[in-house]
């Protein structure tokens, strides 16, 4: 898959787009359902909040084989080669989790801050790309972003280990009043299925989620090969260590395993 002239131009200068809808519904809810069975396991990779409720699953992408297939979707993984002109590894690859009433904030900040920072990735060729595993709505605590704030570089940031339970390069309030002075700040609301890619080092955050909505959303951070990173500081599972170029699948990777979900629930009821 291909991003048009007008797409490219528009993560250029605001350092994101937004591609509704890009997945089916059943494709959504496949991944979904198994997001959902992973939050329920006892593994080290499943993150929680203080309440106990999932916060964020990394690496799914090697345990599960839903997920490993979306870790190569075309319509992932084309979008940032494009961009970047060359293959792209898996720097880390996230199943973050809103849970309806208990899910918490993630801080101000940029995720190129703590690539560089902790793992010593020499450039910022490395974006995310997301896809939305329900409705993000503005209730259910969607992502904050700072137009044009990608192009401010690496900013000054602290290491936050206490606010929540997942360490963080977080910025501070005159840091984040000015760029959005400048920039404004937007929040890429839609439906399950819908996918926004955006620069490593745009300046985002999310808010607490007070609603009876869950939030799902993947996250697939996509480096350059040659930008490996060359620090080896975090565990494995966070920052990955394999830099093998990824090979995309068949657009319709997901289908056969959509269909097994179908017509098992055809024969539950």
């Amino acid at each position: 898959m291909k991003l048009n002239e007008a797409a490219l131009a528009e993560f250029r200068e605001q350092g994101f787009v937004f591609l509704p809808e890009l997945f089916s519904r059943e494709e959504a809810a496949l991944l979904l359902s198994e997001a959902r069975q992973i939050y329920a396991s006892d593994r080290e990779e499943v993150w929680r909040e203080t309440s106990g409720v999932a916060r964020t699953a990394f690496a799914a992408h090697t345990y599960n084989e839903a997920h490993r297939r979306l870790g190569a979707h075309p319509r992932l993984i084309e979008p940032v080669e494009q961009f970047l002109d060359e293959q792209v590894y898996m720097h880390q690859y996230k199943i973050n989790a809103k849970a309806a009433f208990d899910g918490a904030v993630w801080q101000w900040h940029q995720d190129y801050g703590t690539w560089q920072r902790d793992d010593e990735m020499p450039e910022p060729r490395a974006f995310n790309i997301a896809l939305f595993l329900e409705d993000v709505t503005p209730a259910n605590g969607p992502l904050l972003f700072i137009p044009k704030s990608h192009k401010a570089g690496v900013l000054k940031a602290g290491h936050d280990l206490e606010t929540t339970s997942y360490p963080l390069w977080t910025l501070d309030r005159e840091t984040v009043t000015k760029l959005a002075a400048e920039g404004g700040c937007e929040a890429p609301i839609g439906p399950a299925g819908s996918v926004v890619m955006f620069h490593g080092n745009l300046v985002h955050a999310s808010p607490p989620n007070i609603s009876p909505f869950d939030r799902t959303i993947v996250y697939l951070s996509l480096c350059a090969v040659s930008n490996h990173i060359r620090a080896f500081n975090r565990k494995p599972w966070i920052a990955h260590r394999d830099f093998t170029p990824i090979t995309p699948l068949a657009d319709d990777c997901l289908d056969e395993l959509v269909a097994k979900q179908s017509s098992a629930k055809s024969s539950a009821a």
